[in-house]
């Protein structure tokens, strides 16, 4: 029977470190990258115009419905063949899982603009406002405001997703991780430790999510 012992663990603090900080940089620069990308293809999917809303459309589907291991895989092997440049595992995780972000984003988006009454956008009209003025200080804040619960929700999806960049050679706590476990032999031990650092990280924000969406749920009276 095998005998664990986490004291090894020690020794590689500072790298396990190291790696989760890879972990939530990258995942904050895709959540900003991404959620920024969801509001606009929201706002083409609400469009009027047909060709936006099925470009959008694609989009979001093909990104919504096939594996991100398998997104990652192509942007990381395929797109530096049909571009002729070179991309590196950073800069492939962070186009991917933005990609990702901003097809899941953008259906929050979409439901949260489409909450939004039709009447107030009628007085902007009324009222003479051009479109961006429209969209930046009527359409913007309030469809965040009714997404922040699902928004936050994707988030700390995107951070579990995350770990998948380590197949692609990048630094993050699950390949520093997997690391560790081959050169300690000790896989238990290591895989059972990275484990629940991403749960001390993820719960809390989970139980989170929760307690803003009552809140914003009161503050709406829905």
């Amino acid at each position: 029977m095998m005998t664990l012992d986490f004291s090894i663990l020690l020794r590689f603090e500072n790298a396990l470190l190291l790696g989760l900080w890879m972990t939530i940089k990258l995942t904050v620069i895709c959540i900003v990258l991404g959620c920024s990308l969801g509001f606009l293809v929201g706002l083409a999917r609400t469009s009027r115009n047909p060709a936006l809303r099925a470009i959008s459309g694609i989009y979001v589907e093909f990104f919504r419905g096939t594996p991100v291991l398998i997104q990652l895989f192509w942007i990381f092997f395929c797109l530096p063949l049909l571009l002729g440049v070179e991309l590196s595992n950073f800069a492939s995780g962070v186009i991917a899982l933005t990609l990702y972000m901003g097809a899941i984003t953008s259906e929050t988006f979409r439901a949260s603009l489409k909450s939004i009454g039709r009447e107030q956008l009628d007085a902007c009209v009324a009222l003479g406002l051009p479109n961006r003025v429209q969209v930046v200080n009527v359409v913007l804040p309030q469809a965040v405001l009714r997404a922040i619960p699902t928004l936050l929700s994707n988030c700390v999806s995107l951070f579990k997703e995350s770990a998948l960049v380590s197949a692609v050679g990048m630094a993050d706590l699950m390949f520093v991780g997997q690391n560790i476990s081959n050169n300690t032999a000790r896989p238990v031990e290591v895989l059972t430790v990275v484990a629940l650092i991403y749960f001390i990280i993820a719960f809390p924000l989970t139980r989170a999510v929760s307690l803003i969406e009552g809140r914003i749920l009161k503050k709406l009276a829905i």
